[in-house]
């Protein structure tokens, strides 16, 4: 035997199952591509062996002069050797996936089908991302997402199932939870911000204040009683809010509307002065007298000694909650919050001014009967 010969016996390459070898593309067929990695024949790769997703065609995905990685997966009869291209990306990806739901960290993909219950993309295998897993909140037509990339994270992998579950919600989660804490970090007690209504329960509003939610509980609503915050506000709404507590830990603001309005005492003095007489609503009895609603949220107080010309030993005998009564405005006090006022002061105006109706009509008719004949009859006037 030559030395020539001898030289290309020991070049030739031996094949075992599992082995990992490059090679260059000789030949692109219909279903299948060969590939010469140095062995005595060109390996074959299947179309099916191609890539983690379904190949139509194998020029799609190779040419001629392509220089490649396959994998050994079966040695045949007569030299024939079947080998895979996706087996070693789907090897350097699995251990790179592995890592990733480690750790946390995402991955980008593309779309690259649209199945039923979800979407697939190829990151080195099929990924598959369940259709609760895309976004947020529920998706009906996925048909737009066909193309676009997609930042993901890892939620479970089997390599030996060749199954990957990924999520695009949880990065979403994520990515709101850090604007949370960072918007979190800049609200304190005080400032008044703008926001918009979310939800509304029976206990108060829930408002959007750029990324978290605050609460509007309903005695903080309006400087009135309010019965439901749907009385007063609309989903969706614009408002200004003040910042009346922030707790950080736990992730709860209570916020408040009528504190961005002026309070009623504050308007009252555009509307009620000292002498004034008013229509007022009886809000509460107690012993020492009777508190009086003389505007929205402001309240004063008839003194037990104020409410009735005649002696009461209690203000239950002459007054009930909820009637409506006239009152006289006796002092304002701002700064402190109080009203003075008396019904028995009105009373008393009322009974003045009936005795000076009654002084008028007798006088008038007291001036009727002074009247002479000769006012009646003139012709008299000359009779001698």
């Amino acid at each position: 035997m030559s030395e020539q010969i001898k030289s290309e016996i020991t070049e030739v390459l031996t094949l075992h199952v599992g082995d990992v070898v490059k090679g260059k593309v000789v030949k692109v067929e219909k279903n299948q591509a060969l590939v010469d990695v140095g062995y005595k024949a060109d390996v074959i790769l299947p179309i099916s062996e191609i890539s983690a997703l379904h190949v139509e065609q194998v020029s799609d995905e190779l040419n001629v002069g392509d220089e490649i990685e396959v994998k050994v997966l079966r040695l045949e009869e007569e030299d024939k050797v079947i080998v895979s291209k996706k087996a070693v990306i789907a090897d350097k990806a699995w251990e790179r996936l592995q890592h990733k739901l480690e750790t946390g960290e995402t991955l980008t993909a593309t779309v690259a089908e649209i199945v039923k219950g979800g979407l697939v993309v190829n990151v080195g295998v099929r990924g598959f991302i369940p259709a609760s897993h895309v976004e947020q909140h529920f998706v009906e037509d996925f048909s737009d997402y066909k193309g676009r990339e997609l930042t993901l994270k890892v939620v479970e992998l089997d390599p030996e199932k060749n199954k990957l579950i990924l999520s695009r919600k949880l990065v979403l989660e994520e990515e709101e939870n850090k604007k949370k804490e960072e918007r979190l970090s800049q609200i304190e007690p005080g400032q008044v911000i703008e926001g918009t209504v979310q939800r509304l329960t029976d206990f108060g509003a829930f408002v959007d204040i750029g990324g978290v939610d605050g609460l509007v509980h309903v005695s903080e609503l309006a400087w009135d009683h309010v019965e439901h915050p749907a009385d007063v506000l609309s989903e969706g709404q614009a408002v200004k809010v003040k910042v009346l507590k922030v707790d950080k830990e736990n992730e709860r603001i209570s916020l408040s509307l009528k504190e961005t309005q002026a309070g009623p005492w504050q308007q009252v003095a555009d509307h009620i002065k000292v002498d004034d007489v008013v229509t007022g609503k009886v809000k509460r009895l107690v012993s020492f007298g009777a508190f009086v609603e003389v505007y929205p949220g402001v309240e004063g107080l008839v003194h037990i000694s104020q409410i009735s010309n005649r002696h009461i030993g209690t203000p239950h005998e002459a007054l009930k909650e909820g009637q409506e009564v006239k009152v006289k405005v006796l002092d304002l006090n701002l700064d402190q919050k109080r009203i003075s006022l008396s019904i028995k002061d009105v009373e008393e105006e009322v009974k003045e001014e009936k005795v000076e109706e009654e002084k008028d009509v007798q006088a008038g008719n007291n001036s009727g009967l002074n009247v002479t004949l000769g006012d009646m009859y003139p012709e008299l006037r000359n009779l001698k």
